[in-house]
């Protein structure tokens, strides 16, 4: 006898896993049909994901399209919220609906049983009916081979890990991501710092406002947020991020050094593109992050790893991803239009439900 007790073992028609914005949009869903679910947390608290970003960071879309189903995001609709307001609204969602969220529960897998599912967490298992991974698209930080040749000496920070200028030593930074992230808190440096910001791919640069409104007004109301991916635009836009209220003129204006593509690096020097050099006391690597699912043993995946899916449904039945970039358009993984794609997760589990009850009392 190993002395060790058996993992407890918890049945849910449905197991959500992911307290974020996607997780606890298909959790309202859920509890309003009456489901027995749990979503599963990683993070021992709410909206970690959130709280895990720069301090000053600020969306890029207002108030007035910032809201899950349900509950209304506070504050003047022409606003735009930082990280801590979001931190707050979903922190408060989640308590306004009572929603079933289990902190410290990373699930180690996902298999298959019985026409259900296993999900296994550290102490405990979970038997399911069916199952959201809403892990987001924002997991695994990444950052290109040449940052390993920086010394010691030069500080390296990827941007999920930055919070304040104070936190970064005098003299030179270079941000490196032409991405929105890369233009905000490239800005925010340059207040206090020698700041130079290595774009390599252009991205297509669109104003915050237009004739006093807001640039999602206009998004909307001519249908582009919600062209799908598998349209001819979206298949264009799906490749290159747009930059919201940011370019290459306007960080010059706050005293940013534009630079090009890093091509290399050596202890303390940075090359880039053009073949000019930069020393360096501090780098930010704004290069996004990578998924992983690899917790998910299941066939939904292509010989190239990526997920197969049609609007987040695997060809696995019961088995669902949310939250994902252009998972069905280019809202599905921000905060004001995941509902969306959360509704209808819920509509296919709610349809499935019943003929999983139907085979079961047969």
């Amino acid at each position: 006898m190993s002395g060790v007790a058996p993992a407890a073992t918890e049945k849910r028609e449905v197991v959500v896993i992911g307290g974020g914005q996607a997780g606890l949009a298909v959790g309202y869903h859920l509890a309003q049909q009456g489901r027995r679910f749990t979503i599963l947390e990683a993070a021992g608290e709410p909206a970690a994901e959130w709280r895990s970003r720069w301090d000053s960071l600020k969306l890029f879309t207002p108030v007035r399209y910032d809201s899950l189903p349900g509950l209304p995001f506070p504050g003047d609709p022409d606003s735009y919220p930082r990280r801590d307001d979001v931190v707050g609204y979903l922190t408060e969602y989640a308590r306004r609906f009572d929603l079933p969220i289990e902190l410290n529960s990373r699930v180690s897998s996902v298999r298959q049983r019985d026409g259900g599912f296993l999900v296994e967490v550290a102490d405990r298992t979970f038997e399911a009916e069916q199952v959201v991974v809403a892990t987001g698209p924002f997991q695994i930080p990444s950052t290109p081979a040449v940052s390993k040749r920086l010394g010691a000496d030069v500080m390296q920070l990827h941007s999920s890990d930055y919070r304040t200028p104070a936190e970064l030593p005098t003299g030179t930074v270079l941000v490196v991501g032409g991405g929105n992230s890369g233009f905000q808190i490239a800005a925010e440096l340059a207040r206090t710092h020698d700041v130079h910001l290595a774009v390599g791919a252009r991205q297509l640069p669109l104003p915050q406002r237009i004739l006093g409104r807001d640039l999602f007004r206009y998004l909307e109301a001519i249908g582009l947020m919600s062209k799908t991916v598998t349209s001819r635009i979206g298949q264009r836009l799906k490749e290159r991020e747009t930059l919201i209220g940011s370019s290459p003129r306007s960080a010059r204006k706050h005293g940013i050094h534009m630079r090009q593509r890093v091509m290399a690096t050596d202890t303390a020097t940075v090359t880039f593109a053009d073949g000019s050099d930069l020393r360096v006391d501090a780098v930010i690597w704004a290069t996004g992050f990578r998924l992983d699912h690899s917790l998910v043993e299941l066939p939904v995946f292509d010989e190239d790893g990526q997920l197969v899916h049609e609007r987040g449904v695997t060809e696995v039945p019961g088995l669902y991803f949310l939250g994902l970039l252009w998972q069905h358009t280019r809202g599905s993984a921000l905060l004001g239009w995941v509902k969306d794609d959360a509704q209808y997760v819920a509509q296919r589990i709610a349809a499935r439900a019943g003929t999983f009850a139907s085979t079961r009392s047969r």
